[in-house]
């Protein structure tokens, strides 16, 4: 199946690759020249406009916008709009808010386009591990794209069936699922990152107070120099909190024991307070959920080390760089 990528960072290129190693054809655009010349010698048809770019194209179709959430998504969307035909579909991967779906789904329902929200999971291992995808859509468009998320997803691989699950009961269980009508994958997916940064800050307040157990105002009977990469690693093996987070904070801790790589400067990129904004509407309690954002809020003020944990661990699964405070930039 034919595919046109537009963004290719660490997220929408190693998407074309994979795409392209499951046999579908990508046509790519990124107005970063580099981008878009190195995925062409990798076997992308490559675009340097987006005319060019929509003239690659057969029709009906199929353009996945891989660009930051909020302005770039709008303007993309609206040039698009502008180009496309009837019968063809946009479909958006980034972290769009859910609201903005709605409203797009409707401006491009009038054009006669189709519109899909689909929230991807996987950072920038999900060349190699698959990406989970929370897609939101009609139906029928849906189907219709269902090769480009078989492809991109994971697959069952070696996680187990759920006890009691009917077999066939959907895709689920291949890492991708119709979650319901336009908004309703990016929905999905604010939530999941709502939900991540709770687990994340749970484990960093723990790897925390693990490494203050020496601290002086303990009785000297009583302190302890724990030695974190190494409890990162037993709770891996059959713990009840082992995750791939944990995976990624082990890796982060024998990389660099004392973090001090990192500031402990935790950004947000929009999700979480789009979950806690929900939660309000829904009247809702997400105690953790907030606790959880508000400490992104004060890791820009000051920094401890569970900080840099959380740091650490979204660099390892998304390659976010951290940014330095205006202190250090200074």
């Amino acid at each position: 199946m034919q595919m046109g990528m537009i963004g290719l960072g660490r997220m929408g290129g190693n998407m074309v690759r994979r795409l392209m190693r499951g046999g579908h054809s990508c046509v790519g655009y990124s107005p970063i020249k580099e981008e878009v010349e190195k995925l062409t010698a990798e076997g992308m048809t490559g675009a340097h406009s987006l005319d060019e770019f929509v003239a690659k194209l057969s029709a009906p179709r199929t353009v996945w916008i891989m660009v930051p959430a909020g302005a770039a998504t709008e303007q993309t969307v609206t040039e698009l709009a502008q180009r496309l035909s009837p019968g063809d579909v946009i479909i958006d991967g980034g972290n769009s808010y859910f609201k903005d779906d709605v409203r797009r789904a409707a401006t491009l329902k009038e054009k006669g386009i189709h519109y899909a929200d689909v929230g991807t999971s996987g950072g920038v291992w999900g060349i190699d591990r698959g990406y989970c995808l929370m897609i939101g859509g009609d139906t029928e468009v849906v189907k219709r794209l269902d090769p480009i998320f078989r492809t991109l997803a994971p697959g069952k691989g070696d996680v187990g069936e759920t006890p009691g699950r009917p077999a066939n009961q959907g895709t689920a269980d291949q890492g991708y699922l119709h979650c319901g009508p336009n908004g309703a994958g990016h929905f999905v997916k604010m939530v999941h990152n709502g939900i991540e940064y709770g687990l994340m800050q749970a484990y960093a307040e723990g790897f925390d107070i693990l490494k203050n157990a020496n601290t002086k105002e303990l009785p000297e009977a009583m302190r302890y120099d724990i030695p974190l990469g190494e409890v990162a690693e037993v709770w891996r093996r059959g713990s009840v909190v082992g995750s791939w987070l944990l995976d990624l904070t082990a890796m982060a801790l024998t990389e660099n024991p004392t973090l001090s790589k990192y500031t402990g400067f935790v950004q947000d990129s929009g999700e979480g307070r789009w979950t806690i904004m929900a939660a309000i509407e829904e009247a809702v309690p997400a105690d953790v959920l907030s606790a959880a954002l508000y400490t992104r809020f004060r890791s820009r003020q000051e920094h401890t080390f569970a900080e840099k944990i959380l740091s650490a661990m979204r660099e390892k699964f998304g390659g976010h760089v951290e940014k330095p405070s205006a202190e250090k930039a200074a």
